[in-house]
């Protein structure tokens, strides 16, 4: 470790009985890491030195950085979030390209134990054809570059983080059935939160039983979200659910306590417990 890991690592507060751990932060500062010239967004910063003070100040005990898609596959801001210890990271890479799987290989070998997941985005629709190229999302998930990736996370001891519309499921149930030793965590409450529903879909990858169901993406909902927790708990149970999401600043995560007290109120505190971070400090290895 470098001396400024080290400090860090020092001031970083301790994983106690009851963490708390934000499953999904995006990270980014243009001006210093420029966006990708194949940004799908541009959004305003969010540099990591304000965001370490915040949570070492609300009490979140760590947080895994989602790397974000206006970064696409250039990594090298994660790489400077992750001298921070309290952090984690999650990979972009093109599923479909044949030098993906070595390219995680180098990049685990490069940073171990501070990448937790490859994470793939399946958003097109049932009407909406993959994409072959471009912007790293919408692949084809049963093309067989996509299983290379799977078996590569398993070998690597990564999950494979999705996010993805409920039509895609049942592609994602038949990878889980293929390759079950990985972790496959299910982004924002698989996006079932809108009037196209799939609620049932979603729920259904619950028999695989390395799914994780991640409570996260409720500003996405167009419909209420407390049916969609309700039947996540009993699908799921409180061992594979893990909270994301959390909020940016103190305004942001008073706002997000209070829902998370609302929408899991009917659980116990112990099962509350784990879902705010013991399943995370679990499935993460923090």
């Amino acid at each position: 470790m470098t001396r400024r890991q080290l400090l860090a690592l020092a001031a970083a507060p301790s994983l106690d009985a009851a963490p708390i751990i934000d499953t999904h932060i995006h990270l980014w500062e243009p001006a210093k890491f420029p966006f990708h010239k194949d940004a799908t967004y541009a959004p305003p910063p969010e540099p990591l030195e304000p965001y370490i003070a915040f949570i070492k100040a609300a009490g979140i005990h760590r947080a895994v950085v989602v790397h974000p898609e206006p970064y696409q596959d250039d990594h090298a801001y994660l790489w400077h979030c992750l001298q921070q210890p309290m952090l984690k990271g999650t990979l972009l890479l093109d599923p479909i390209d044949p030098r993906t799987p070595s390219r995680m290989r180098g990049m685990v070998k490069e940073h171990p134990d501070r990448l937790v997941a490859l994470r793939i985005h399946a958003m097109n629709g049932p009407t909406a054809p993959p994409l072959r190229a471009g912007p790293i999302k919408n692949r084809d998930l049963r093309d067989p570059a996509v299983a290379r990736c799977w078996r590569t996370a398993a070998d690597l001891g990564l999950a494979v983080q999705m996010h993805f519309v409920p039509s895609q499921a049942e592609a994602i149930g038949a990878l889980c059935q293929a390759f079950p030793g990985v972790t496959v965590v299910l982004d924002h409450m698989g996006r079932t939160g809108t009037t196209a529903g799939g609620l049932d879909g979603v729920l259904a990858l619950a028999k695989h039983p390395k799914t994780i169901f991640k409570y996260s993406g409720w500003s996405y909902f167009t419909t209420p979200v407390q049916p969609v927790v309700n039947r996540a708990y009993e699908a799921f149970g409180p061992e594979r659910i893990v909270w994301g999401g959390l909020g940016m600043n103190a305004a942001e995560y008073a706002q997000n306590k209070a829902l998370f007290a609302e929408h899991w109120a009917f659980i116990s505190a112990a099962d509350q417990a784990k879902i705010r971070g013991r399943n995370a400090a679990r499935i993460y290895k923090f």
